[in-house]
């Protein structure tokens, strides 16, 4: 029974979007799939059942039923950090193991979703990726997320630890002006080191996006007008801190992207809407004129209003689109069909010793 750990050079790097995808492939050509999250870094309570958030997602999204006290058999929770800072860790690999062996007894392969970086995250209680992966004797895919640099050297790094084990690498999120350095440049020099590269996704913006009221959730803002349009999407954002004649040339190009402007700019705010933004956001806690709602209200477009500065805000809305969770059905299959219709599967299954059917 083979098993395939989807580690990554760092955090959000897309390794459940992975996950889904070759699940749902193996599924379809009639595999048994299981599906592990051995460290559980966002513990939740559902229905007073304790596990990670993405375990319950990546589960929900697959169909599966597994026991979740095995699937992430270990809670990154604020009394493991205290017990591990103050008497040190646990066994906690042994824990890994024997829930694998039970979980994989009954599947024909095996999915093992990472937390983190694969060399990194964990390392104190000796669980990190690579611990793991060669602890359950899986193969390893290695996911690297392009955000202003790709990180071949961490890739190159990764192999010479883990050795043939490591099946091969992935690029996400490849700008469109980047994707030829990758194949030209990057490809070649990692294949040459063993490292073969098994897929390069593109940009894309739906896969990035986030609804408004999950962005207002977050920037910790309130939703003053239009309430019903939180289900909007916002797959980028732009700043109005110009004049309007510039404003309005950048804006016509980027007609999916939130307004993030100061709440006294009451001449940007109003072409926004005009421009039917997906939400307009309004910093320094300031409130706009009556205007300003009534045409909010009028063209449905919700206003949130955020108590923090302009450069703040567009500091953590570069941070919220960065890790922006796949959560919403249509992004899942988009980006499901996505993946599947790049990713070189005929390599993966080779690796894996099962039939490319």
């Amino acid at each position: 029974m083979p098993g395939l750990y989807i580690g990554s050079t760092s955090g959000f790097a897309g390794k459940n979007l992975l996950a889904m995808a070759l699940g749902s492939k193996f599924q379809a050509q009639g595999y048994r799939v299981g599906y592990m999250k051995p460290i559980g870094t966002l513990p939740r309570d559902m229905e007073n059942r304790m596990g990670d958030e993405d375990a319950f997602f990546i589960q929900d999204a697959l169909g599966l039923s597994q026991d979740l006290e095995l699937v992430t058999p270990v809670l990154v929770t604020e009394e493991l950090r205290e017990q591990a800072f103050s008497q040190g860790c646990p066994d906690l690999l042994s824990k890994i193991v024997s829930a694998y062996s039970t979980l994989s007894r009954e599947v024909d392969i095996m999915l093992i979703c990472g937390s983190g970086s694969f060399l990194h995250a964990g390392k104190y209680c000796n669980v990190a990726g690579l611990d793991v992966a060669k602890s359950l004797g899986a193969k390893v895919l290695l996911i690297d997320r392009f955000i202003k640099e790709f990180y071949y050297d961490y890739i190159i790094s990764a192999k010479e630890l883990v050795g043939t084990d490591m099946i091969g690498a992935v690029f996400n999120c490849v700008p469109e002006p980047q994707m030829k350095e990758v194949r030209d440049q990057i490809a070649p020099m990692l294949e040459r080191k063993g490292i073969p590269v098994l897929g390069s996704i593109p940009e894309d913006n739906l896969l990035n996006a986030i609804r408004v009221g999950d962005l207002a959730q977050r920037l910790g803002g309130k939703i003053i007008s239009v309430p019903g349009k939180q289900d909007s999407i916002v797959e980028n954002f732009l700043i109005g801190t110009m004049q309007v004649e510039n404003f309005m040339l950048h804006f016509k190009k980027r007609r999916n992207s939130a307004v993030l402007v100061g709440g006294d700019r009451s001449d940007l705010q109003l072409v926004a809407l005009e421009g039917k933004c997906p939400c307009l956001i309004l910093t320094g806690n300031l409130y706009p004129n009556d205007i300003i709602l009534s045409r909010s209200e009028v063209l449905g477009v919700p206003l949130i209003v955020v108590k923090d500065d302009t450069y703040t805000v567009a500091k953590r809305m570069e941070t919220i689109l960065e890790s922006s969770k796949l959560r919403d059905t249509v992004k899942i299959k988009h980006g499901i069909d996505l993946v599947n219709s790049i990713l070189d599967y005929h390599t993966i299954t080779t690796a894996l010793g099962i039939r490319d059917s």
